[in-house]
């Protein structure tokens, strides 16, 4: 009886994180609003409204005072539109106002500037925010730490990126082969990461997620058969490695959304991996204390199932998840 308890238990994780995935492929696009800083303090704002929103519910966005009345603007035609204005003292300090003509239907801001400088600036804005105040261009103390805690962030965030990881973790076991293991995988990201952000390279972001869900599945697989003689059991570094170089492209996503300052572009890129790597040291370390913790207190608790049907149940379990992500992204890359 305790064993059906025990698949229960595990059934029902398993629906509750295949919730997440599905949850986040299918939520609305935002509403995208560009903003773009041209010599003699002229001001382009050009919007584009997901296609979830009716015509007749397409919003507005405008430029406050200080800046004028727009000298160019066009009409709202499918769901875009574009207007011209002059700020006066340039652009840092305005204010874009989101007006619907009704209301807004649940439908966040995504807000992209690019200063004159060449350095560009990213926020997400909540439906409650109907409008949001231009920040001046950021100084070296505000890159690195906006760029640190985004890294910090993306890390935490990639439930992908945090199994794949947790199977490194569980088939490398041991202290030495763990620190091996995760170096070879810092410095194979680290490096896909940078030769992207400095624009060197320039792989597809579709087939790269497809891919990562790929390489989750991979680890499952390894995990569930429980072959110790296979090259990741033997030599785990390699196989983080080579699946590092991919995931590295994986974070450099959220860098392309975000985009590199003109003037430090280096520490930007360099705070964000030290970010990525503090994020990455947080959850070892988490599941290092875990694994303790349920090794410490195991003989005190009935645990009926043996050890390696409940490894080849978590391998199952991260394998199901990690094929659903695989077969989505794959329905949205392909044309």
């Amino acid at each position: 009886m305790s064993q059906y308890r025990g698949a229960g238990a595990l059934t029902f994780v398993a629906v509750l994180l295949l919730c997440i995935p599905d949850a986040n492929a299918h939520d609305g696009r935002p509403l995208f609003v560009l903003i773009e800083e041209f010599p003699n303090d002229n001001i382009q704002i050009s919007w584009q409204a997901p296609s979830s929103i009716d015509t007749s519910q397409a919003p507005t966005v405008n430029l406050a005072v200080p800046c004028i009345v727009p000298v160019q603007s066009s009409a709202i035609r499918n769901r875009q539109s574009s207007a011209i204005y002059h700020c006066l003292n340039g652009i840092s300090g305005s204010r874009i106002l989101i007006e619907y003509p009704t209301y807004n239907p649940s439908i966040s801001t995504l807000v992209r500037v690019e200063f004159d400088s060449g350095e560009t600036r990213s926020a997400l804005l909540d439906p409650a925010q109907s409008e949001w105040h231009i920040p001046a261009p950021e100084t070296s103390t505000s890159i690195v730490r906006n760029y640190f805690a985004l890294g910090v962030r993306h890390i935490l965030g990639g439930i992908d990126h945090l199994l794949f990881i947790a199977g490194l973790l569980y088939i490398a076991r041991s202290g030495r082969r763990i620190f091996v293991t995760l170096t070879g995988f810092t410095l194979a990201h680290s490096l896909t990461m940078c030769l992207i952000a400095l624009d060197l390279i320039h792989p597809s972001f579709a087939a790269t997620e497809v891919i990562i869900a790929l390489s989750i599945v991979f680890l499952a697989g390894e995990i569930a058969r429980d072959r110790r003689d296979t090259l990741s059991w033997r030599r785990p570094a390699v196989i983080a490695s080579i699946f590092g170089l991919v995931h590295g492209a994986g974070f450099a996503a959220a860098l392309t959304e975000t985009g590199l300052p003109s003037t430090d572009t280096i520490s930007a890129l360099l705070f964000f991996n030290l970010g990525v790597e503090a994020g990455q040291l947080m959850i070892v370390a988490f599941a290092i204390a875990a694994i303790r913790l349920f090794f410490a207190i195991r003989p005190r608790v009935a645990v009926q199932t043996k050890r390696c049907r409940l490894q080849t149940a978590c391998g199952y379990g991260i394998g199901v998840i990690s094929a659903f992500w695989f077969v989505d992204r794959l329905a949205l890359a392909l044309p």
